[in-house]
């Protein structure tokens, strides 16, 4: 079976393994979920408990769910190293530090800003405090994202990785929220820039949107979201056991 991908929208942090998946190269096939709707379904329920986005489903029927997982398994299929590098390898660490530190502390400032946006009985006074707090804490982000971006186009290297992926997903967000002013993190603003003039990132968008959209190929198909999940192997849980990188388990067919 291809992997499913399931892709959160609006605004999803799973844009960023849509185009990570473009840049790979390797079939797959998306399932798009409507947030917070479709996520609080039963049967989204039974896929991942969480009720979150992005998950995935392997080529046995193996759901997988969180974004550092999904690209733990990305970079696992990735031989020729396209968006990855050579485990163990300097720029390999320095990737995961930075897929580490956005998929942590750099996505979880926002926060505040979408509790704040997403409960409309919250009372103004309350709401008031979690923005402030939230383009605060979006703000400190940014700066030590700043702080950590070298001379490179990219975050690790000439081309982007999986780190970029995840950054990509995510640093949108800023701009939805009006939570920081641009010229503050030039770096930051240019590599944001860069991605989503990116031809997979621009793909990952349309996708996002529900727009015809020509992408690398390597997209064979858009799944129905009941018809994705009924395709998932009950589990209670994942173990490495579950999970196939064997040859065998790279064999695909839509």
């Amino acid at each position: 079976m291809t992997p499913i991908l399931f892709a959160g929208f609006p605004q999803g942090s799973s844009l960023g393994l849509v185009a990570a998946s473009e840049w790979l190269g390797l079939p797959y096939r998306v399932a798009r979920v409507h947030m917070p709707d479709d996520m609080l379904s039963e049967a989204y329920g039974r896929l991942n408990g969480r009720r979150e986005t992005p998950a995935l489903i392997l080529e046995n029927g193996q759901p997988l769910t969180e974004n550092l997982a999904i690209a733990h398994w990305m970079a696992s299929r990735d031989t020729d190293h396209r968006i990855s590098f050579a485990p163990g390898s300097g720029d390999s660490l320095r990737m995961h530090q930075l897929m580490a530190f956005l998929n942590t502390s750099f996505t979880g400032a926002f926060s505040p800003l979408w509790a704040a946006m997403e409960n409309p009985s919250m009372p103004d006074d309350v709401k008031q405090v979690l923005q402030h707090h939230g383009r605060e804490a979006v703000a400190l982000r940014h700066t030590q994202l700043e702080a950590m971006i070298g001379e490179g186009p990219y975050l690790v290297g000439e081309r982007p990785t999986l780190a970029d992926a995840i950054f990509i997903g995510v640093a949108r967000w800023a701009d939805f929220h009006s939570a920081v002013d641009p010229r503050a993190h030039p770096k930051v603003q240019a590599l944001k820039a860069r991605l989503e003039a990116d031809p997979a990132v621009q793909f990952a968008h349309a996708v996002e949107d529900g727009l015809p959209a020509t992408g690398s190929g390597a997209m064979v198909g858009l799944v129905p979201l009941a018809e994705a999940i009924a395709l998932a192997r009950p589990t209670t849980g994942t173990t490495s056991h579950d999970i196939d990188h064997s040859a065998d388990g790279r064999r695909m067919a839509a």
